[in-house]
């Protein structure tokens, strides 16, 4: 008996496998260039080794396919684009905004919210949260932003003298306060723990879904959820959304306690006085939070409606600047010249603006600007993106069938040697507006572009401004292990697989 099931289901297995790869559909997707596929398996045997090794494999497969590459992941073919018309035909499309089936993955943790939705739901929740990021509301913010970077300053200080940091969990705490005091209007001082178990609850939950990615006998959520893998994915979840959702009541509460009166005005100027005389109880800064709260009110979204959003921009608006903050820093402190002419303009715009960093400083930092920039073509934060095709297109006289899978690898595309030359040294200038005219606008991507771009860039730019301008301002920066050596790791964001570390000398001590 056992044997005669076995039988019929490796002839279903088979049959499937011919019709998929041999019929029309298949045909078509086989036409395009890529690694040579296993029988029934695709090109999974290749995508089975660690994530550092995928990593890398990934990287081959730009090199020697460019300018794309298809994969078999079992029954689902992938397309791979590099080439910044291709990709440009894809997110510069409005057509094309489904996500791909990666985001599926993420619904256990983020649900349908901004990142995972498509079609009328993304368009509601993107209007809704557009004025979260009016550059008034980032007036307000530019405050907060100081004031962390005041705080991480403080921190590191307290050593007494140069200090060894790992960069990744010093950047986390600093990004993951600074995300809760501006987009959800929530302080996290004196809730160290709370926030710590949250921090390392996103790193694991994020191994874990790319973990369950490369096996797609894993994808089916019923099947998953009784494994072990499945067994830990519920407590990661139960500590990432007791998290936000905790975060979400004290807003609620404020607001109760308010009457509520504070949820309009976000085109406000910042320097309005925002004192309740009558409740006795300070105005605290609008936050993309107040925006949902007040939707919610208006039925226009529902409690589970604002955790899913809260828990995107949560993990969004930290994990992506703690990466590039930490990779930025590692290269000035490789780059003792760089770092010397960023400092320099750092503190001739702090005795302009009487001794101190400020919102109008922060916008007379070019060069900084231009630091971060290329640090984010070296090191895009989100170094991956996916797409669904709503249709068929054609991309390099290969044609893409309706439905197909296609992944922009951001990171491959920003060391493009025709539009980057010598695409691995950190270069500033290139990004020097006479160096950027004539430059094709899909070869820099690292907030993505077209509709569904990055809502937070601004908010982001601000950010990793103000907390480099602190640590340039404070802080000799010295390479302690180096980028050469560092190896990546398949994950949701770009990560290191190990500890990157550097050395913080105080300027007065270097003096």
């Amino acid at each position: 008996m056992f044997a005669t099931i076995l039988l019929s289901t490796l002839l279903v297995i088979i049959l499937h496998y011919a019709v998929l790869h041999y019929g029309k559909y298949g045909r078509t997707i086989n036409s395009i260039p890529g690694p040579p596929v296993w029988p029934i398996f695709g090109n999974l045997i290749d995508l089975q080794g660690s994530a550092d090794d995928v990593w890398m494999y990934m990287r081959k497969l730009a090199r020697q396919y460019y300018p794309m590459c298809k994969l078999w992941s079992f029954t689902i073919p992938y397309l791979n684009v590099y080439h910044p018309n291709n990709v440009e035909a894809i997110i510069g499309n409005p057509t094309f905004t489904k996500k791909g089936v990666f985001y599926k993955f993420l619904e256990s943790w983020f649900s349908t919210g901004l990142l995972t939705s498509s079609g009328r739901k993304w368009q509601v929740r993107r209007k809704i949260l557009t004025p979260a990021f009016h550059f008034n509301v980032l007036q307000q913010f530019t405050d907060i932003f100081l004031e962390e970077g005041n705080q991480l300053i403080k921190k590191l200080k307290s050593e007494g003298g140069p200090v060894v940091q790992d960069l990744l969990p010093l950047i986390s705490e600093h990004t993951l306060n600074i995300i809760c005091e501006t987009a959800m209007g929530i302080s996290l001082k004196d809730k160290g723990e709370f926030q710590q178990k949250y921090r390392r609850a996103v790193a694991n939950m994020g191994q874990l879904l790319v973990y369950r990615l490369l096996r797609p006998w894993y994808y089916y959520n019923f099947f998953f959820n009784l494994t072990p893998y499945g067994w830990r994915q519920f407590r990661l979840l139960k500590i990432l959304h007791g998290f936000t959702r905790k975060i979400i009541q004290e807003r609620k509460q404020y607001h109760d306690e308010t009457d509520g009166r504070y949820l309009t005005g976000f085109n406000d100027s910042p320097n309005e006085k925002r004192v309740d005389n009558e409740f006795g109880i300070r105005r605290k800064r609008l936050a993309m939070l107040d925006l949902l709260i007040a939707a919610h009110r208006a039925d226009q979204i529902d409690d589970e409606g604002i955790r899913e959003e809260v828990d995107t921009f949560m993990f969004r608006g930290h994990d992506t600047t703690m990466i590039s903050i930490s990779f930025t820093v590692m290269l000035l402190a490789e780059h003792p010249e760089i770092q010397s002419r960023a400092r320099a303009e750092v503190k001739s715009v702090i005795e302009k603006n009487e001794g101190k960093l400020n919102s109008s400083a922060l916008q007379c930092l070019p060069y900084l600007e231009r630091c971060i920039k290329e640090s984010l073509r070296l090191y895009p934060s989100v170094y991956f993106i996916s797409r669904e095709m709503e249709e068929d297109i054609k991309l390099n006289d290969y044609l893409i069938p309706k439905k197909t899978m296609v992944n922009i690898h951001i990171y491959d595309i920003h060391r493009d040697p025709q539009y980057w030359p010598n695409p691995n040294v950190f270069d500033p200038d290139r990004f020097l507006p006479e160096n950027c005219q004539g430059r094709n606008p899909y070869s820099y991507i690292p907030f993505s572009a077209g509709p569904r771009n990055c809502i937070g860039q601004k908010f982001a730019m601000l950010e990793l401004k103000s907390t480099l301008a602190h640590l340039l301002n404070n802080f000799i920066l010295e390479p302690v292990d180096y980028l050469k050596n560092v190896s990546m790791t398949l994950d949701l964001v770009l990560r290191p697989s190990h500890p990157i570390r550097t050395k913080f000398i105080p300027i007065e001590a270097a003096n």
